[in-house]
């Protein structure tokens, strides 16, 4: 692979760290499963009821515990050792998947029993999310984490969208749902073995008053407080909760269902729909990556995500799966380059002893309304079709996008990842800076003339006394500053007596 490098460093810079290795690995090989499992998910619930609701119902049962679990598992991730809450995370989702991988190849599955799964899935997904997101800038040095951060944005799409997905429909058309349910649980196994093996030292911080062990309430608290305090945090959640609100539950529930009912494709063809979305994303990651983020990375970020929410309108329009995976390709390059730069972002300016509870509030303000949305994406459908409601949700979400970025204070940290330039040079004449000439606050002089006051004793900057001598120089070509310098630092001589003592 070829290296591309970003101010002097590669963009693969961040994998010359051997706990980053074992941490990029394992997550490769779980967002393949994720992949894989959301292919597995929707089709076997469209096998066992046919209609939007079962999908919806699954949504809401992986949603509801993954919002119950962030706040827990940022907390944990900023007391306890931050491998250990990933590990507990992909053991517990090794376990559920590899029993409903069973039911599935037996022939006996039952919608609850997806509808356990998702539970498990969603209560693991809202601990590991807030303790990866904390644990980077554990394994990797600062100058490296904008790479590091680049690298997930390529890893996720390659992964979740592309790889995952792609195998996941080739497993189902293949072999069955069951045997892509089994694949997941493995990819879990593979991850939990490489958080194992790393040694970086991801201790807690401690956050509260020295010699006191602060409460779990009080971790909480604190974190909420230093949200409350900086709108381009707050306002940022809560322009996602609301845009999530309008467009996941539709994209997650209806597009399988497009793919489905109405285009009448196979598991093969919803697969590469959404590996298209992987290549989007891919590209987009690889091109921040290189390039590196723009001076106002924030307006970025805003402008990405609102063009990327637009483009959801139009699977409302498409009429052929190629016009879907268009569709997903630049809906989900826009969505990853808007992330890494919210992820540089959040990673640079949050402490690093909060940055776990920080990370659980970003997840669970921003996916709050998931719930809801999945809940009324089938009502929706039903009352205006499903073309309709993709395209209401795109053009909304979008308007609710952009209009966060017109929030008073919300911009102050656009620009905050850019060092400042260097100071300007001062040039000097005789040693002396090149300064302007002062200006007497009793007397504006002509521009045509310098005026050089001679005084005995008094300050340069004393007003003219009585009787003073003016000696009037004629004007020459030299700008002011020269010329000031100049008459500041002549030394006294018998030609001129004027100098300064």
């Amino acid at each position: 692979m070829a290296e591309h490098a970003i101010g002097g460093r590669s963009l693969l810079a961040p994998l010359r760290h051997r706990d980053f290795r074992l941490l990029w690995t394992g997550a490769s090989a779980s967002l393949i499963g994720d992949g894989v499992y959301l292919v597995a998910l929707a089709w076997q619930a469209y096998t066992l009821s046919g209609t939007p609701a079962a999908l919806a119902t699954l949504g809401v049962c992986a949603t509801v515990p993954q919002l119950l679990a962030l706040l827990g598992g940022g907390i944990l991730s900023d007391r306890i050792d931050r491998r250990l809450v990933l590990l507990v995370a992909d053991a517990a989702r090794f376990v559920a998947v590899l029993i409903v991988a069973t039911l599935v190849l037996s022939g006996h599955p039952r919608l609850w029993h997806l509808a356990a799964l998702s539970v498990v899935y969603g209560m693991g997904a809202g601990i590991a999310a807030p303790a990866f997101d904390a644990i980077i800038p554990d394994v990797v040095p600062e100058q490296d984490l904008r790479h590091a951060n680049a690298l997930d944005q390529i890893l996720r799409p390659a992964a979740l969208r592309l790889a995952g997905p792609a195998l996941g429909g080739v497993l189902i058309t293949s072999l069955g749902a069951g045997s892509a349910f089994f694949f997941d649980a493995v990819t879990f196994l593979v991850s939990a073995v490489c958080i194992a093996r790393m040694t970086a030292a991801a201790t807690p911080r401690k956050t509260g008053d020295p010699g006191q062990e602060p409460t779990l309430l009080a971790d909480l608290l604190l974190g909420l407080r230093f949200v409350r305090s900086r709108v381009w945090l707050w306002g940022t959640f809560a322009s996602a909760t609301l845009a999530y609100l309008l467009f996941i539950g539709p994209t997650e529930v209806l597009l399988p269902y497009l793919v489905r009912e109405v285009l009448h494709q196979t598991a093969s063809d919803l697969g590469l729909i959404l590996a298209s979305g992987g290549v989007g994303a891919l590209g987009a990651a690889a091109l921040v990556g290189h390039f590196g983020l723009p001076r106002r990375q924030l307006t970025f970020m805003y402008l990405c995500w609102t063009a990327g929410t637009a483009v959801v309108a139009g699977y409302g329009f498409a009429t052929a799966g190629w016009q879907l995976m268009i569709i997903c390709l630049v809906i989900n390059g826009l969505e990853a380059a808007g992330t890494v730069a919210w992820a540089t972002t959040k990673q640079l300016l949050v402490p690093a002893e909060i940055l776990g509870r920080v990370s659980s509030l970003d997840w669970f303000i921003s996916i709050a309304g998931l719930p809801v949305s999945y809940a009324l994406t089938a009502p929706a459908a039903a009352l205006i079709g499903a073309r309709a409601t993709f395209v209401a949700a795109g053009l909304l979400g979008a308007c609710v996008t952009v209009a966060a970025l017109f929030l008073p204070r919300l911009r102050e940290v656009d620009g905050a990842l850019t060092p400042p330039p260097p100071a300007p040079v001062t040039h000097t004449l005789r040693n002396q800076p090149c300064t302007p000439a002062p200006r007497s606050s009793a007397r504006m002089l002509s521009p045509n003339d310098f005026v050089a006051r001679r005084f005995t004793s008094a300050p340069a900057t004393a007003p003219a006394k009585k009787g003073a001598k003016l000696v009037v120089l004629r004007p020459n070509r030299r700008r002011t500053c020269a010329r000031s310098s100049r008459f500041a630092a002549a030394p006294k001589t018998a030609d001129n007596p004027a100098a300064p003592s």
